[in-house]
């Protein structure tokens, strides 16, 4: 087991999950707090770095496309004390922060695990009920309806109408961006059969942000809205259920080339096969160009496949 514990939270690695304790620091962001303890399956991992610096270093992981989501629904817009993916390290915790570093390198070389995007969510998302205020609206989401209430600073044109209240079955697409500069940020949902390109201050699907503390416990519905969307990865209506067992039972999406569904024991038979090897080899190479795996690694790894070879 790795572990490295710090003011900004504690990162813990048992050799299957990472498991992200956020810290109690005033400097830890409200987004972090409210999700509380993130697990992030191996198998949801692209790759784990750290970055040294004079005052303090920064442990990132760096998760599969489509494995997450909260990183969906944001679109890798969360900021730094925000973003739960990751910790600050202070100077006398460097050796810790590079040993929780090769242990994660190390088991997903071990395990095999492909760096590339997943078409199933390998985390669940923010619990439900989950509400947030703030601009110029609430948003609340029970798991099946989401509802918008809006108070005293909303437009009329948008208020007028009074609360809104949308199905999940009826939402196509959830989107969360932080205000920036002199652009105001929003939440908005995308309603099936009815696209609007009304500004957020006007849009009765969107709750308009104005850069104020609370703005990104907007993205915790956001999050959870996402989960319960269909995978933007899947196929069609018609392989609905199997993506959903893909996303329960944890099977790996595979590299290009190759076979995303390919059942594990054909896997195992063909192990020692000329094209399984050949596999190997490129999916090492994936592992080694995104950074997963170091040179003497990926040394090591390739040699051991072309002796079998």
């Amino acid at each position: 087991m790795a572990e490295i514990i710090q003011k900004d939270g504690t990162w813990v690695f048992d050799g299957d999950a990472l498991r992200l304790t956020p810290g109690r620091d005033k400097s830890v962001g409200l987004l972090r707090k409210a999700l509380g303890e993130l697990v992030v399956p191996l198998r949801a991992l692209a790759g784990i770095s750290f970055e040294q610096g004079r005052r303090s270093g920064r442990l990132r992981l760096r998760l599969r496309d489509g494995a997450d989501p909260l990183l969906h629904a944001t679109g890798g817009r969360l900021g730094e004390p925000h973003d739960p993916y990751q910790l600050v390290v202070e100077p006398d915790r460097y050796g810790v922060a590079e040993y929780v570093v090769d242990e994660v390198r190390r088991a997903l070389m071990l395990d095999q695990v492909p760096p590339g995007p997943v078409a199933a969510y390998l985390l669940p998302g923010p619990s439900v009920p989950v509400s947030a205020a703030a601009g110029d609206g609430t948003a609340s989401f029970d798991g099946e309806q989401v509802r918008l209430e809006w108070n005293w600073k909303t437009e009329d044109a948008k208020s007028s109408a009074g609360p809104r209240t949308l199905a999940v079955g009826d939402i196509a697409a959830v989107e969360w961006h932080p205000a920036a500069g002199l652009e105001n940020g929003y939440l908005r949902f995308t309603v099936r059969n009815a696209p609007t390109k009304a500004p957020p201050k006007y849009d009765p699907n969107a709750v308009e942000l104005w850069g104020f503390r609370k703005d990104p416990l907007m993205a915790l519905v956001a999050a959870a809205v996402q989960a319960r969307l269909p995978h933007p990865a899947a196929p069609g209506p018609a392989a609905a259920p199997e993506a959903a067992t893909l996303g329960a039972s944890a099977p790996q999406a595979s590299l290009p080339g190759t076979s995303a569904r390919e059942p594990e024991p054909a896997a195992s038979a063909r192990e020692d096969d000329h094209d399984a090897l050949l596999r190997r080899l490129r999916e090492l190479g994936e592992l080694h160009h995104a950074g997963v795996l170091t040179d003497e690694e990926f040394t090591l790894a390739k040699q051991a496949i072309l002796k079998r070879m």
